[in-house]
């Protein structure tokens, strides 16, 4: 049980890293209008996950990546449509 508290500590860790780093890079992309837009998302998250020493074909990663994409869509949608007590 302390294994796999520890793994799943270590893929939030690891999750939450990817996501500040990618922020990182949308808001340095807004600043800086003026670059080439040639940075591929792939390439940034390679970069991450070599710097990290991440398993990208890990499924436990895959299974949270996806949960936490889920969420987030989730999130957007919900603040996107109106609510009926407005």
């Amino acid at each position: 049980m302390r294994l796999e508290k520890a793994i799943n500590k270590e893929l939030c860790d690891a999750a939450l890293k990817i996501q500040s780093t990618f922020r990182g890079h949308l808001a340095r992309k807004l600043v800086n209008k003026d670059e080439p837009e040639d940075v591929d998302i792939q390439e940034i998250t390679k970069k991450v996950a070599e710097e990290l020493d991440i398993d990208l074909t890990d499924p436990e990663l895959n299974k949270a990546a996806t949960k936490i994409q889920a969420s987030f869509r989730g999130h957007k949608t919900r603040k996107e449509v109106p609510t009926s007590a407005e």
